[in-house]
């Protein structure tokens, strides 16, 4: 069974990720995969630089992240135009880890993509985790965690499908704003069930 693992900026993901990876559930981390394939050397960062530039390495050779930011960021096309290389090549890498792990026998593997529903992978996976929280916590979450301004935190916030979208597109909800015991309580009965 492959199942997605999803949620949206400060809502707890990643701690959910964590408690998978303690269970021994193999994890691929479509952020560990988006690096991966931008590496020195490969396809995707030649294509980068064809359509950005030399300018966006860094003096080592390896891709300045946060000088291209700044050239996607303030333009919808450019973004557009780095989507169209990035997407393609995180996805077949993905593929590719899949394949390599339900080759190796694993039953149950965990893909953990942050922008799963924008991105329109639900059919990649079996099932659907959404790991959720109130507004209010996960404007404070990202405030702190991040040092946001309220207005900077509501931005990333608005950047993102709205987590009761998600929530619906969900097979399994995990409520997150309570004590991690609660979080892994959550999880560990959504596992249980779909073991059946």
């Amino acid at each position: 069974m492959i199942i997605g693992l999803t949620g949206s900026i400060a809502s707890g993901k990643s701690t959910v990720s964590n408690m998978l990876k303690k269970m021994n559930y193999p994890i691929i981390d479509a952020d560990l995969v988006a690096r991966v394939v931008v590496e020195k050397g490969t396809e995707t960062l030649q294509a980068i630089i064809n359509v950005f530039g030399e300018d966006i390495l860094t003096s080592d050779g390896d891709l300045n992240r946060p000088k291209l930011g700044e050239i996607i960021f303030s333009s919808p096309a450019k973004r557009k135009q780095l989507n169209d290389i990035m997407h393609p090549a995180i996805r077949a890498e993905m593929m590719r880890q899949k394949e390599e792990l339900l080759e190796a026998g694993y039953p149950t593997i965990i893909m953990d993509i942050p922008l799963l529903f924008e991105s329109r992978l639900q059919s990649y996976v079996d099932k659907i985790i959404v790991v959720t929280v109130s507004e209010e916590t996960q404007l404070n979450r990202l405030m702190a965690r991040n040092n946001y301004s309220m207005e900077e935190a509501k931005a990333r916030i608005q950047s993102q499908l709205p987590l009761s979208i998600k929530e619906k597109g969900a097979d399994a909800v995990i409520y997150n704003n309570g004590t991690l015991e609660s979080t892994q309580e959550q999880l560990e009965k959504i596992l249980k069930s779909w073991k059946k």
